[in-house]
């Protein structure tokens, strides 16, 4: 069901070397005949066609020579620096406590493990002013994300790469996180869906004020701009990934989870989980001896390449004791659902959720207030409780395969927008309008707030609201 897989963006693939995308790895393959069921062939598009190129390399907004690596702070609380504070003087600067930034061993690259981060971590923060167990450092997420640098071979994909990634902007903007959208090989040998460790280990030790780094592929929209991550729900457990606990630890399928979208919390077991599963990479040694290990080990692998899943999967399912029981296989709402289940029903969604602000049972006519979009927070959450007690909207807050809650999240798993070819089981016409659809779907959450929406579900155009919206549309 989810899928993951920036598949379209695929850049650089296969081994060390940088080029074309060619029909190997995630994104082309093809499942044995025996696995039949929906969900694992959604896996298996997205498996690994899902990072093929999110970090692959440099920016389609910002091109050499301007830095490939761009932090947006979105929120003014994300500053622990006051606008009224004094201009620190050159001669003042790096004057404060030491910290592990000045050791000079320190290192971010995947081939130096980083030991005593916890305490180290927990020193900056109170060096800093900043309670290590405050909300202010406990509830702070930062989203990784990336695309790659040279331009889509695919018509029309440099804009599909730009309209996801505003659909991440809004989404942070409207609650307050920061994103970081990298187009740099941190480790050079580390290409395709093997990118996004070593960045998401770089964001760890560049961001220690933040408890959380959130990586999300670049094919993945976001289709409820209300839904806050729900982190009260991770409390115990440092990883959290899409996947079936069956799937993972009984079956040991190599589809049973979808390593595409994952939140991991910023400690050492995360830093320790890093540097085990970069080794299964690329840019080590063992990389082809774990290849042929996955296969025989994993249900249903059909090659002998080391890939991100199958390696997560293996990690998980071997050492239960170590790396599964900090592990959370999220399935509760849609933490990352699958397209292909997602977009034909987005138009009954909509009609469902006006009805609700319609001033229906269990609705409210306050929701259909104007207001500013700073205090969307406040709306989104009187939304979620007039819709769950509508009796009209069944399923759980995020989304699922059962009811008619907004999706949190939609995966385009094997229609590679960016240039190379779909998964078999989706024309190129069908990818498109879905993409079109589910970004529409979303931005119109956010052009209320401006007074606008889409004309149709396939219109790029857009008209005004009506005062009353969406009573007086109705």
């Amino acid at each position: 069901m989810a899928a993951s897989e920036p598949a379209s963006f695929c850049g650089v693939k296969g081994g060390a070397a940088a080029g074309a995308c060619g029909p190997r790895p995630h994104g082309h393959l093809v499942l044995p005949a025996g696995r039949a069921t929906r969900e694992a062939l959604a896996f298996a598009a997205g498996a690994v066609a899902a990072a093929l190129v999110l970090l692959c390399s440099a920016s389609v907004l910002a091109p050499t020579p301007v830095p490939n690596a761009v932090s947006i702070p979105l929120s003014p609380s994300s500053s622990t620096t006051s606008s009224h504070s004094p201009t620190p003087t050159a001669a003042a600067v790096g004057k404060g406590p030491r910290t592990f930034y000045d050791d000079p061993t320190l290192s971010y690259s995947v081939h130096t493990r980083l030991t005593g981060w916890d305490a180290k971590r927990a020193s900056w923060l109170r060096t800093r002013g900043l309670d290590p167990a405050s909300p202010a450092v406990t509830r702070r997420v930062v989203m990784v994300t990336g695309s790659q640098p040279e331009s889509c071979r695919g018509a029309g994909g440099d804009h599909a790469l730009l309209r996801f990634l505003k659909n991440k902007l809004d989404y942070c903007r409207l609650h307050g996180l920061e994103l970081l959208y990298n187009t740099a090989l941190l480790e050079p040998s580390m290409v395709a869906y093997w990118a996004k460790i070593p960045a998401v280990r770089a964001a760890m030790l560049a961001h220690p004020d933040a408890e959380w780094v959130w990586w999300v592929d670049a094919d993945a929209v976001f289709t409820d701009m209300d839904f806050s991550l729900p982190l009260e729900r991770y409390g115990g457990h440092d990883l959290v990934v899409y996947g079936w606990d069956g799937e993972v630890y009984e079956e040991r399928s190599w589809v049973g989870l979808n390593a595409g979208v994952f939140l991991i919390r910023n400690c050492q077991w995360s830093m320790d989980l890093m540097d085990a599963w970069a080794r299964m990479g690329p840019a080590f040694p063992e990389y082809a001896a774990w290849g042929k290990t996955l296969r025989e080990e994993l249900e249903g692998k059909p090659n002998d390449e080391s890939d991100d899943q199958s390696a997560l999967v293996y990690l998980l399912s071997k050492h239960p004791a170590r790396w599964g029981n900090r592990t959370l296989l999220e399935t509760g709402y849609y933490f990352q659902g699958y397209w292909a289940e997602i977009v034909d029903r987005l138009d009954g969604v909509v009609k469902r959720y006006e009805a609700v602000e319609s001033g229906g049972r269990g609705g409210s006519s306050g929701l259909r207030r104007r207001h500013a979009e700073r205090e969307h927070l406040r709306y989104a959450a009187a939304r979620d409780a007039a819709v769950g007690r509508s009796g009209t909207v069944p399923g759980p807050a995020g989304g699922g395969q059962k009811g008619w809650r907004r999706p949190f999240v939609t995966h385009f798993t094997g229609c590679q927008p960016c240039g190379g070819a779909p998964d078999r089981k989706y024309t190129r016409r069908r990818c498109a309008e879905g993409i079109r659809r589910a970004l529409a779907f979303a931005d119109d959450q956010v052009l209320r707030a401006y007074g606008f929406r889409h004309a149709a579900p396939l219109s790029d155009s857009v008209v005004p609201l009506p005062f009353d919206y969406p009573a007086a549309a109705r």
